[in-house]
């Protein structure tokens, strides 16, 4: 299971007793959320794109969306998320659950700048049913294949 794999990275860092695990889902924003006990921009969630031909993890900001202009400028060329199958098969983690933590050496990880606001946010732990508690200084320290800080979002609408 994708969670114990994280549990397992964790444990390199000393932090694998800092995941949480709920007897509720955490599988989106609005239910991680509930479950985490905080304001929905403070989930930071994990879109998986495909770029050319590498998978790449963005998390972002709970309250946040891909702005395709930005993503295009940022990464040149238009913004192609993986397919259920995709993210399952390339990144190790299903949907709802995935994260950057223990990735394949091929998925390069990409924070967007929505996160720096917070003093803390919840990414998910690699379950539809898990997350943990990081500064961004600590998630950018703990994602794997950390390749840099982008500003690819916007605000969602309502």
């Amino acid at each position: 299971m994708s969670i114990e794999k994280v549990r397992a990275y964790f444990e390199g860092f000393g932090i694998a007793g800092r995941i949480r695990e709920f007897d509720v889902s955490s599988a989106t924003v609005e239910l991680a959320a509930i479950a985490v006990g905080v304001e929905g921009a403070r989930i930071a969630k994990s879109m998986s794109f495909k770029l050319g031909d590498e998978p790449i993890i963005v998390v972002v900001a709970g309250d946040q969306k891909i702005d395709n202009a930005k993503y295009k400028a940022q990464f040149h060329q238009k913004a192609k998320m993986l397919t259920f199958d995709e993210a399952c098969a390339f990144t190790g983690h299903a949907p709802g659950g995935v994260c950057s933590f223990a990735l394949p050496e091929n998925v390069k990880t990409y924070l967007d700048v929505s996160l720096k606001r917070f003093e803390t946010v919840f990414p998910a732990a690699g379950s539809s049913n898990s997350a943990i508690e990081m500064t961004c200084e600590e998630l950018e320290r703990y994602s794997s294949n950390f390749s840099g800080w982008v500003d690819v979002c916007k605000p969602k609408e309502g």
